[in-house]
């Protein structure tokens, strides 16, 4: 009967970037402009009137210490941004630069001058290259995202320390946060501060041209989602504009609850930036709290993951239900949304208007509903393609939102609970999938080809449960310390009807593991294993371990996970023992009895527990 555990594995060791927000309000008004006199400036929203006071500048920058009552969307620049950017550009990062802003060109040409002067400025930059070069990635991109991740958690100059403990620093800027002490020596032999505060009038000029397209890109996007505006003190959307980076590498990273996107306008045409991107990521902000909060239901729909192996996505968006869930419903918005390219007809004055004007106006909104349709309908077909294979469903799912008047918040339940999985299972099997790579999310990333333990998780999520096993028992020959090696085994062992393996993998995972991740969910299936716990002498009868099932919640909580689905189920643990889920009702009312056959197969996304759900018909 140990074999039922594979109900436990309900989330994949990989999910989407994303962070427990509590509401995904916003704030919106009159800009405040903040003093040039601070280290960061922002244009942000507030619910004040236009004659409040200035905000404080003089303190560490905002993305490291949120200010409280603070705007929940900001256009800000960052000092410390500036100075890691900078110190890339003076040891060869020449990436995007003539694309760029010409402010970029003026920061180099004026600290090449300086550097050419002064000898102790050469040593200085000379030792920080030398570190650069030293801790280079092969991507070019990776190689600048260490840094602009690092750039978030750092005080501005003179003393540019980091802002948390460095224990919790994000793996990326964790490896080179040695940089801090050499980039300080750099600063102070060319001024680096100086400068910064000579240009930081641009930077302001920047913010100010900006902010207006940036304000309605986010209001037209609230009023199709129908969600509220409201001030909120929590979680923040943040852009910060830097131009000393490449235009075409955009950033996007979570900073607690803060979601912050780092952009550089573009020279020609004059301050544009990637507003796709951006709105992508706004999206992410408000999407991302809806879907997590549904995490159990959305389980159900991990059939739909099978057909989604052949696609030409990343491996996250194959192993994890809930990261797929969430991109295909912000793609679908953005189909429902998109600039069709066709013009809208005018809708004639109160002057001018007579039945045959009116008349000739429906007719052209009617060709322009069609011709925008088929558009629109070009573009889902497009992302089915390239895998993102719900954006279909959840676009006629949100056409029919709009035409209600309802608000993606009260539908997202109706949504989920309405599709007919085994519908879309298969429409999905007969999309005919594009070639590998040439679908992708919005924000680019490097494709890669799976190797090693992600292969085994691969394996694992097509039901291959020997290839998984070889692949992860190999990997503990070689090194018995390998932490996601032992993760693995230890979810295979549980598959197997191997509680006792299970138990001794997991427990070596979360000794050895350094990923806050990996160590929260191998505590949670600790946790459910005590509460579902047997005992050894006669196992018919349970035995749960409740005091060790809470503590191993209890550590789930206390690791440096932070994403939605791992608080609400160690949370849920605390609250209430784990119980394996119940078969559906037979025509009888009696619930099914779980198979006897403890020799059946076994299916690691938990597909026969997920087809034997069936939820009750919308209302």
């Amino acid at each position: 009967m140990w074999k039922t555990l594979r109900s436990i594995l309900n989330v994949s060791r990989q999910a989407s970037a994303a962070v427990a927000l509590l509401t995904a309000s916003l704030a919106l008004a009159p800009v405040l402009r903040a003093q040039p006199t601070g280290s960061s400036s922002s244009s942000s929203s507030s619910s004040s009137s236009p004659d409040s006071q200035a905000v404080d500048t003089t303190r560490a920058p905002r993305i490291a210490q949120p200010e409280a009552g603070g705007s929940s969307i900001t256009l800000e620049t960052s000092e410390p941004l500036f100075s890691l950017a900078t110190a890339l550009n003076v040891c060869g990062y020449d990436g995007g630069l003539t694309e760029s802003n010409p402010v970029r060109v003026k920061v180099r040409d004026e600290l090449n001058g300086v550097l050419a002067a002064s000898a102790a400025a050469r040593d200085a930059r000379d030792a920080l290259c030398a570190y650069i070069r030293q801790h280079a990635l092969s991507d070019p991109a990776h190689n600048v995202a260490q840094y602009v991740s690092l750039s978030i958690y750092i005080t501005p100059l003179p003393e540019m320390a980091t802002s948390v403990d460095p224990s919790d620093l994000p793996l990326e800027a964790a490896q080179v946060v040695a940089i801090l002490p050499l980039l300080r020596s750099f600063a102070d032999a060319v001024q680096l501060h100086s400068v910064w505060i000579e240009h930081r009038p641009e930077y302001e000029a920047l913010i100010d041209r900006i902010h207006a397209p940036l304000t309605k890109m986010i209001l037209d996007t609230n009023i199709f989602l129908h969600l509220p505006v409201s001030s909120y003190e929590g979680a923040r959307f943040l852009v910060l504009l830097e131009p000393m980076l490449a235009p075409a590498e955009t950033n996007a990273r979570y900073n607690g609850t803060d979601l912050v996107v780092v952009v550089s306008p573009k020279a020609d045409p004059p301050d544009a930036v990637p507003m796709d991107l951006i709105r992508h990521t706004y999206l992410h902000f408000l999407v991302e709290p809806l879907v997590y909060t549904r995490t159990s239901s959305i389980n159900r729909l991990q059939p739909l993951m099978k057909p989604v192996q052949n696609a030409p996505l990343e491996f996250l968006y194959k192993s994890d239900v809930v990261a797929l869930v969430t991109e295909c419903l912000i793609k679908a918005v953005e189909a429902q949304t998109m600039d069709t390219g066709i013009a809208r007809p005018v809708r004639p004055s109160a002057a001018g208007r007579d039945r045959s004007t009116l008349e000739h106006y429906n007719a052209e909104m009617s060709a322009y509903d069609r011709a925008a349709e088929q558009v629109r309908q070009r573009k889902v077909d497009l992302d089915m393609r390239q895998g993102w294979v719900m954006v279909d469903y959840f676009y006629t799912q949100l056409g029919l939102m709009e035409k209600d008047g309802t608000s993606l918040k009260d539908d997202m339940g109706p949504m989920v609970y309405g599709m007919d999985v085994d519908s879309e299972r298969n429409h999905i099997q007969k999309i005919a999938f594009l070639p590998q790579g040439s679908g992708g999310d919005v924000l680019r990333r490097t494709p890669r080809t799976l190797t090693g333990l992600d292969l085994a998780e691969s394996k694992l999520m097509k039901g291959d449960l020997a290839g998984s096993s070889e692949i992860s028992d190999a990997a503990l020959k070689a090194n018995p310390d390998n932490a996601e090696a032992h993760y693995l085994m230890g979810r295979i062992d549980l598959m197997q009807a191997d509680p006792d393996g299970a138990m001794e993998h997991l427990t070596q995972a979360v000794k050895l593991s350094h990923d806050p991740r990996t160590v929260a969910w191998a505590h949670i299936y600790l946790g459910r294993m005590y509460d579902i716990a047997r005992d050894p002498d006669d196992p018919t009868v349970v035995r749960p371990q409740r005091d060790k099932a809470v503590a191993e919640y209890r550590a789930a909580l206390a690791s440096r996970d932070s994403q939605p689905d791992t608080k609400t189920a160690a949370e849920a643990g605390i609250q209430q023992a784990f119980v394996l889920p119940q078969r559906a009702a037979t025509s009888s009312g009696a619930q099914s009895p779980i198979p006897a056959d403890d020799d059946a197969p076994l299916d690691p996304t938990g597909k026969a527990e997920k087809d034997a759900y069936r939820p009750s018909a919308p209302q």
